[in-house]
């Protein structure tokens, strides 16, 4: 977990050996100033050795103070930058891990908890790592120098630390323990929060639609207050550590005065020592502190440390081992093999269920099937969004896992059920398709999709700007855009998903017109609910559970196939009412 964190280091790791290396230069030089400081009294105002001495000796602290201050305003910068370079890189890996996952890996973890880790958590373990590469040096580094210097003034008072450190240590320890399974329920209920607060900013358009929003209130309520109590219960935990540390401290302060003054008194001990061992006995309180602090960070980071690392030691599902980079599609031939899938490995029933499907080079093929019937898992795999359980997918007579996935994504264009468009202006989210592409290029895409009229509409054509999401257009027009956005990629292989569920009959009439004059080489997959999209198509694949019920032309299909039937009617009495 650690050795996985460390590697993120990368570039800030010299920043992160100078931060501490002039923090001992700080420690070193501040320990010092109060035991020369000690002897200035001792031999020159008490001593009688003359003011020469008082002003050389005057002059050491006066250096050793400035050359701490310059030493501790350096290392606190450098380990300021460390800290932040140190983030900045597990937020970049965190993101290049995700935009690596498939989707069963982004199921596993859930969108709400990738947010809590690249935020919360990495900020979390963010401040631990600069916290260690800065009190975590300095307090052990200041305690030892103090403790020692303690010491060399007077061995009999320094057995006071002796007594007091085990009891310190077991307090840290036990604290510790009990502690960090609370933090890693602190961090599932921020992933909870989040959840509810992406849900109901998503859905904002429906909440207001259906006057939900005291329920959304209520639901947020119940989130918030499950994380404040999460975070009480956490917290209150390592704030007792406090208490008891300043009671055993002061306990060592008050014996220390007592047993210092009887030394005093005896004639044992000069005033000035005394003096100077209760600043040490101050250094050593106030790194006993900083060190009660690292450790309530150290155990609230752990549960980050183990969340973060999660991420990045996850191995995505899908990946290029197999692939050969040197091949590319070279037509939209589809080819299923005994292709069985299930989204867990240790379900027991299959999504996808023995599926033997051939679609040659420019065919338009129609999926139709019940809700639930496995229609979008289906196409979903032939550019491995998902991979197959069992059996094999073939595009351009070759396995899907023989091609990079840049490769097989760029030769198979997809219109996804959701129609996500970003935010920017409608020719920026069109270039996605193809950054390249010339103004002619664009429009005659958004010509075939039918959404060149209505672009044009805009007192901004192609540079008006689109809210996040693409908020300020209808359904209609976000699929359309959606699909001129993949004509452009120039596919061999093109899935449109349910993608003119909100287009009229005549526009989607005209989209289909316009793939077959002007992309009729292209491989078409149609998924669709309306059998008017599909009824021209070359074969009809019916779903049903997961399974092939039939395959064959509309023709062929009305009157000898149930559930095609079934739809057909139900259609056609729809647009009859």
């Amino acid at each position: 977990m650690i050795k996985t964190l460390l590697e993120q280091t990368k570039g800030y790791r010299l920043l992160s050996l100078l931060s501490p290396l002039l923090i001992i230069v700080e420690v070193f030089m501040e320990v010092q100033i109060p035991f020369v400081m000690a002897d200035m009294v001792n031999n020159g105002i008490l001593g009688g050795a003359g003011i020469e001495y008082i002003l050389r000796e005057g002059g050491k602290m006066v250096v050793m103070a400035l050359v701490s201050l310059i030493a501790g305003a350096g290392a606190a910068r450098f380990a300021a930058q460390a800290g932040m370079g140190f983030g900045a890189n597990v937020r970049a890996e965190l993101f290049r891990r995700i935009q690596n996952f498939s989707f069963a890996n982004i199921d596993r973890f859930s969108t709400p908890s990738l947010i809590t880790r690249m935020t919360t958590d990495t900020n979390t373990v963010q401040m631990g790592y600069t916290m260690i590469i800065r009190m975590f040096v300095r307090s052990p580094i200041m305690l030892v120098m103090a403790f020692t210097y303690a010491y060399r003034i007077s061995p009999e008072l320094s057995v006071v630390f002796a007594v007091a450190a085990p009891v310190l240590l077991v307090l840290l320890g036990t604290m510790g323990a009990l502690a960090l399974p609370r933090f890693k329920k602190l961090m599932k209920k921020y992933d909870g929060l989040n959840a509810s607060i992406q849900e109901t900013l998503i859905s904002a358009r429906v909440v207001k639609a259906f006057v939900r929003a005291r329920h959304e209130k209520d639901k947020f309520e119940i989130s918030n207050n499950e994380l404040k109590d999460a975070s009480i219960a956490a917290e209150k935990l390592l704030i007792l550590s406090g208490p008891f540390m300043q009671m055993t401290i002061y306990a060592c302060i008050i014996s220390i005065l007592w047993f210092g003054s009887n030394l005093v008194i005896g004639g044992t001990m000069e005033i000035a020592d005394l003096t100077a061992f209760i600043t040490y006995v101050n250094n050593i309180l106030m790194s006993l502190m900083m060190i009660s602090m690292i450790f309530v960070m150290v155990t609230m980071s752990r549960a980050s440390i183990n969340r973060v690392a999660e991420v990045i030691k996850e191995v995505p599902d899908i990946n290029d081992d197999k692939a050969d980079p040197s091949l590319t599609v070279e037509n939209g031939d589809i080819d299923m093999e005994n292709v069985c899938f299930k989204y867990k490995k240790t379900g027991k029933k299959n999504v996808i269920d023995n599926i033997n499907l051939h679609i040659k080079s420019g065919e338009t093929v129609g999926i139709i099937g019940g809700t639930g019937s496995a229609k979008t898992t289906l196409v979903q795999m032939i550019p491995r969004l998902y991979d197959v359980t069992e059996g094999v997918v073939k595009v351009g007579g070759r396995p899907v896992a023989d091609y990079t996935l840049q490769n097989l994504r760029d030769a198979v264009a997809m219109v996804l059920q959701v129609n996500l468009l970003f935010s920017g202006t409608i020719e920026d989210n069109l270039r996605w398709g193809n950054k390249n592409a010339t103004k002619e290029e664009i429009e005659n895409a958004c010509r075939i999709a039918q959404a060149h009229d209505f672009i044009t509409s805009f007192p901004d054509g192609y540079q008006t700007n689109l809210g996040q999401g693409g908020v300020n257009l209808s359904g209609g027009q976000k699929q359309r855009l959606c699909i001129a956005r993949a004509l452009l990629k120039s596919p061999k292989v093109l899935i449109l998903d349910d993608s003119t569920s909100a287009v009229d009959t005549a526009t989607d009439a005209k989209i289909r017109e316009g793939f077959k004059a002007n992309h009729g080489d292209v491989t078409t997959v149609i998924v669709a609910q309306r059998i008017s999209s599909i009824q021209h198509a070359d074969k009809i694949v019916v779903l049903d559970d997961g399974k092939i019920n039939a395959i064959g032309s509309h023709d062929e299909l009305l009157g000898t196939n149930e559930i095609y039937t079934d739809v057909y009617n139900s259609q056609q009495e729809g647009g009859e009412e």
